[in-house]
């Protein structure tokens, strides 16, 4: 049996009824075999950044970020453009990881649910973020998959095939790179 590949899920919205949530959740459903997903789901929690707060007490909120991030073998983002840039919530989750470290080197890739045209800005954004902090964005695990607004099921699903089969092949091409890196095989953890 493959070792156990560990993704933090990590949207940027905070809206209940979010597409990129949708997105994540989904990608939690048609997971392959022998990848672990598992969703950050307190963005609206995380205290504002304060560089002054950043040591050994950290906000509880903040440590259990960066402890998910520690427990992920890889990351995962699928964040909505605001004001052309990401939204302040989720730039602020990422200011948190700055300071501890827990994204470098980390096997990243993104999720662009937004129609053609629109999402760029927040891209460009997490992208220029993502290299500050170290992050290893991974060729095949970042893509656009636009999300109609009659995919979206009453449980918070994606219900499109073209979808669901973009989200496998982005979590497989993230699980293939760190099955390539050398890590050491892990069992399931519970939740």
């Amino acid at each position: 049996m493959a070792p156990l590949v560990r993704v933090l899920l990590i949207t940027g919205s905070t809206r209940r009824t979010s597409s990129n949530s949708a997105a994540l959740r989904t990608a939690i459903a048609v997971s392959p075999a022998g990848v672990e997903a598992r969703l950050f789901d307190d963005l609206g929690g995380l205290p504002a950044f304060n560089p002054e707060d950043d040591h050994d007490a950290l906000p509880l909120s903040v440590a259990r970020l960066r402890e998910q991030i520690s427990w992920a073998d890889g990351v995962l983002f699928c964040t909505p453009e605001y004001a052309g840039t990401l939204p302040g919530s989720f730039k602020n989750l990422l200011d948190w990881t700055v300071g501890g470290g827990q994204l470098y080197g980390k096997p990243v890739g993104w999720i662009n649910v937004a129609a053609e045209g629109r999402g760029d800005g927040a891209i460009t954004t997490l992208k220029l973020v993502l290299s500050y902090v170290s992050a290893h964005v991974v060729d095949g695990a970042v893509g656009r998959l636009p999300i109609r607004r009659d995919a979206l099921t009453v449980d918070g699903l994606v219900d499109d095939h073209e979808f669901r089969s973009g989200v496998v092949d982005i979590l497989e091409a993230l699980s293939t790179h760190v099955d390539g890196a050398g890590r050491e095989p892990r069992e399931p953890a519970s939740a």
